[in-house]
């Protein structure tokens, strides 16, 4: 058997989780083998125009990831792949991939399109799900990595009009299938989805009525990059419609075709194709969303709910909808006819019906599964081993995102996070081995050269195209003082402008550059690496934000809104004449870690950030590691929670790079990502290079209901509590009442505590196990049992557990009545009351963040979301991370989810924190503030008012420590002497663009 183990991971799907598996695994020291099945990498989510909660546009925030991910040096990247076999153990594993021929070579390839120009026949667009046609030779979508097209052979003719076409001389049709064998340590499968077939169910009329769309359909519809460029149109006659309907569970709770569990993100994804449906629609546009359960569960996702509610003019129906049906006239618009809750039956008439379909794993998922031998659920996908967040029924081969069950983008990323720690602490011995270090070439000396300026103006598909006169602009800034080059592009971000950008800073010797594109929040580095490769300072870069600050919010006003785009490139080109190179300054990496927080996150980044070989501090206020999971007796899959936590504690404890402070709190934090400082209540002194916040949750103590004044009124901890203990009011109860959403979905808390729901039924079927004669009852809101925990739904009303929905402004009333208990609801079908003698009563609390995060938020610097919970970096793609770097969170101090969701974040936080404790260094990101320190008073006020803890006090004059400061200009502005200057904010940069404006 052999000992010496591999430094590469197998990835196997390039949709997001692939892609941020496959990045923090190559930062962390191990070499990526990425395969994909389809000619390029990306999966579902390129397809989608914007992102819930935030809005974001999701090829915007992804591209600089593919970006990242197509020319990371230790990422090696097949398309067109599959596993074909995989022998051996877990550190030592051999795969044989097939790699079928794409008929392209990709390093001839420049992606530039006259191929398809030049390909007489068309063929419906799987990118743009049907709607619209490819050629016979194409590229999927316009950013796709590789950039290179990729010939249908099932539809090619071989006329030869794409070789006459191509002068790269890229087209090889006698390309051949390739075997491959690959050497890793771990694998990580993250196959993706497909999206259900709503065709099965022939009551919908899909397939039949041209205006009955799929969710993924309409996407494509809304994209910019779609079919009808963002126009919001039907396919069928391109009419603007005026009544669009979203029918949910399409494919999902559906047990008659086996498709019993919720797709987890139908609701939350219908509320924002309708919101973003009405910002499409010139005309009034009426929306209306077709429901059972409203489950917008996650974080920041009821608030979303209610704006689309009370304010955007959403309409919610909660219903069951029968047939659509499609009018017999020329307009071919359609009518629904529904079941309301009590009972009455109604007929309305769209013009354009979305169906709302759910996730199913895919066939190529499931085969691959069998050639693993791995175990899957009754629905076909991966069993994932209890309690791990990421673990199979193979060791060394991990799963994440939607094949291990249905979720949502952000539950994917820290999935993906926390398959490439679980690597990380596999093939720790192994890391650095394979990986190759990048080298940028020598930085160009631009002291005392004329300014060279190259502006690159972005269309954006349509997000700017369709406002903004793009080649106006660019020939606007072709007469600008020092400007050299001047050019237009689809999207300025892609893999292929990318290369040019590269190629045109040699080519015209620029030496200072400008993009005119969207938020330099998410595309700045990018750009900078970019400059750097093509051996410039990366502060020789300046972006214009004509996006976010112009297209999106003048697309009424074209001409406006083209003048603004303009004036923004001039201030920006007259700012880059004056940029200056800034230093990069490096610092060691301190190789440990500080977790806060000994509760099962805590003890999961701990250990996990121990087993990839790092040192581990772990800091926990209380006598005793655990946390509140202490008090739960059962997970949501009926695991043994007390005996998981035994271990847990047991393996942390014992662990030789982990040592445990209890009865300890933070007191003090000072340094830098890298290079942290904390004191600790007991005066002792810690050193470490990231910190991980997981300080969980606290159950919320209800003022309502007769809580603390009935002893038979429980909140759900506690009676899991005197359940497990037999309490004597517990065994002699024969009807027992839970009421959910107690202290949740309030004014006051306007957020879903996620667990309850599935709690509340977990205990309820105890009751019933105990006593199949007891009265059970569920007063609820809406029923969130999402994923695989719709399964306890089914069986609670299987086992006659009683559910009774109630309005918000009809809430249910609990009296005394001498020792009894009286609970009054109004029946949701009849409408009229219902009594309820009640031997015990259930309360369903919120989850309520402890008031001790604000005093670490001031510690750290990190900030805190209205409800008291840490906010992460981005709510899609950084959902473990802060803004401020070397800094990270994990479990229900991020916000409410179960136990095995907390484990899967406290993985990804350590994942995530091993990709920065892997270097030796790190570098500024350059633009810091610096100190004139003749003129500096010492007058504190740059201490008090730095948010990062940068600058100091050292011999009577600041100093700004360069790794920590994150470049925000504060002190700069507040300065009574002026003695503070932002590098590349310099006052007469500010001038000079004030001076371009007016």
């Amino acid at each position: 058997m052999s000992t010496e183990k591999t430094g590469a991971v197998l990835v196997v799907g390039a949709g997001i989780a692939g892609i941020q598996a496959s990045l923090d695994l190559a930062e962390s020291g191990y070499y990526v083998y990425l395969v994909e099945g389809s000619p390029a990498i990306g999966g579902t989510m390129p397809m989608l125009d914007k992102t819930f909660p935030t809005n974001d546009c999701s090829m915007c925030i992804l591209s600089p990831k593919l970006v990242e991910c197509g020319r990371h040096l230790n990422i090696k990247t097949y398309t067109l792949a599959d596993v074909e076999n995989v022998e051996g153990e877990p550190g030592n594993f051999t795969v044989t991939i097939r790699q079928r021929p794409r008929y392209v070579d990709i390093n001839k390839c420049k992606g530039c399109g006259d191929c398809a120009e030049a390909c007489p026949i068309d063929v419906p667009s799987e990118f743009n799900q049907g709607i619209g046609e490819r050629k016979a030779i194409f590229k999927p979508y316009a950013q796709a990595f590789p950039n290179a097209y990729v010939i249908d052979k099932e539809n090619c003719i071989e006329c030869g009009s794409c070789e006459e076409a191509c002068q790269a001389g890229a087209i090889d049709h006698s390309m051949e299938e390739e075997t491959i064998e690959l050497k890793v340590g771990a694998i990580v499968l993250c196959p993706g989805f497909e999206r259900f077939d709503p065709s099965e169910l022939a009551y919908y009329g899909y397939g039949r009525f041209p205006n009955v769309l799929t969710s993924l359909e309409f996407e494509r519809i809304l994209s910019a990059s779609g079919p009808f460029q963002g126009h919001l149109v039907r396919p069928s006659d391109n009419r603007e419609p005026r009544r669009i309907a979203w029918i949910q569970c399409v494919g999902s709770r559906n047990c008659r075709i086996e498709h019993g569990y919720c797709s987890s993100v139908c609701c939350m994804y219908a509320i924002k194709e309708a919101v973003i449906a009405k910002e499409h629609s010139k005309e009034p546009l009426e929306t209306t969303i077709f429901y059972m359960d409203m489950r917008t569960y996650g974080k920041g996702f009821e608030k979303y709910y209610n704006r689309a509610k009370d304010e955007q003019g959403v309409r919610f129906v909660r219903s069951r909808v029968y047939n659509i049906e499609e009018i017999d006239d020329e307009n071919k618009n359609l009518r629904i006819r529904y079941a309301r809750e009590d009972g009455s039956i109604c007929v309305e008439e769209f013009d354009l019906v979305v169906l709302s379909v759910g996730m199913e794993p895919s066939g190529s998922a499931v085969e691959l599964a069998g050639k693993l031998g791995l175990e899957l659920n009754k629905y076909g996908f991966a069993d994932s081993a209890a309690l791990t967040g990421v673990g199979t029924s193979k060791p060394g081969i991990f799963v994440a995102g939607a094949f291990s069950g249905p979720k949502d983008i952000p539950e994917t990323v820290m999935q993906a996070s926390a398959a490439a720690g679980a690597s990380a602490g596999l093939l720790a011995e192994a890391r650095g081995t394979m990986v190759q270090e990048k080298e940028f070439p020598p930085e160009k000396d631009v002291s005392g050269e004329p300014p060279r300026i190259g502006v690159f103006v972005c269309h954006c598909g349509v997000n700017i195209g369709s406002v903004v006169d793009v080649p106006a602009v660019v020939e606007m800034a072709k007469g600008l003082p020092n400007v050299v080059y001047a050019g237009e592009y689809l999207y300025v971000c892609s893999q292929d402008s990318q290369a040019t950008m590269r190629q045109i800073i040699e080519e015209n010797n620029l030496n200072r550059v400008v993009v005119a594109s969207c938020s330099p929040r998410t595309h700045k580095p990018l750009f900078q690496e970019t400059t750097r490769e093509a051996g410039l300072n990366r502060a020789l870069f300046e972006m214009a934000n004509i996006r976010d600050q112009c297209s999106w919010v003048h697309m009424h006003e074209p001409e406006k809104a083209t003048e603004k785009a303009k004036d923004l490139v001039k201030m920006a080109v007259a700012k880059a004449a004056l940029l200056e190179p800034i230093p990069q300054v490096t610092a060691g990496v301190t190789k440990s870690g500080l977790i806060i927080g000994g509760g099962p996150s805590g003890m999961t980044s701990a250990l996990s950030l121990a087993e990839q070989g790092y040192k581990v501090h772990l800091v926990e206020k209380s006598d005793q590691l655990g946390g509140t999971a202490r008090r739960i007796k059962e997970g949501m899959k009926g695991e043994d929670v007390p005996a998981f936590l035994q271990d847990l504690t047991a393996r942390v404890e014992a662990h030789p790079q982990i040592q445990v402070y209890r009865g300890t709190e933070v007191k003090a934090v000072a340094g830098y990502v890298g290079n942290f400082v904390t004191t600790l209540s007991d005066g002792r002194e810690i050193q470490h290079g990231v910190a991980i916040i997981a300080t969980g949750a606290e159950e919320y103590r209800p003022t309502e209901y007769l809580y603390g004044e009935s002893d038979r009124v429980f909140s759900l901890l506690e009676l899991e509590e005197a359940m497990a203990s037999d309490d004597p009011r517990v065994a002699g109860a024969k009807t027992v009442v839970f009421i959910q959403c107690v202290g949740s979905r309030e004014p006051e808390r306007p957020y879903c505590s996620r667990i309850c729901c599935t709690k509340s039924i977990k205990l309820a079927l105890k009751f019933k196990e105990r006593n199949p004669q007891a009265n059970v009852f569920v007063l609820y809101r809406d029923i969130r049992t999402y994923g695989f925990l719709e399964d306890y739904y089914q069986e609670a009303r299987r086992k006659g557990i009683i559910f009774i929905r109630y309005n918000v402004e009809n809430k249910p009333l609990v009296e005394k009545e001498g020792d009894a208990l009286k609970v009054t609801v109004t029946d949701h079908v009849l409408g009229v009351p219902v009594i309820i003698d009640a031997d015990l009563i259930g309360l369903a609390a919120a989850i309520v963040a402890p008031e001790s995060n604000r005093q670490l938020s001031q510690f750290f610097k990190v900030p805190l979301n209205e409800d008291g919970f840490f906010l992460e970096a981005h709510m899609k793609l950084r959902p473990v991370d802060f803004a401020s770097e070397g800094i990270f969170l994990a479990g229900v101090a991020h916000g409410p989810k179960n136990l095995e969701e907390n484990i899967a974040q406290a993985r990804a936080a350590a994942g995530r924190a091993g990709t920065i404790l892997a270097k030796d260094s790190l570098e500024s990101h350059g633009v810091v503030a610096v100190v004139q320190q003749d003129k500096c008073a010492a007058c504190l006020t740059c201490v008090r008012l730095c948010a990062y803890n940068a600058p100091r006090i050292r011999n009577y004059a600041a100093e700004i420590e360069p790794l920590l400061c994150q470049g925000c200009g504060t002190c700069a502005g507040e300065c009574p002497n002026k003695a503070i200057t932002l590098q590349g904010y310099k006052d007469k940069m500010q001038m000079a663009k004030a001076d371009a404006l007016f």
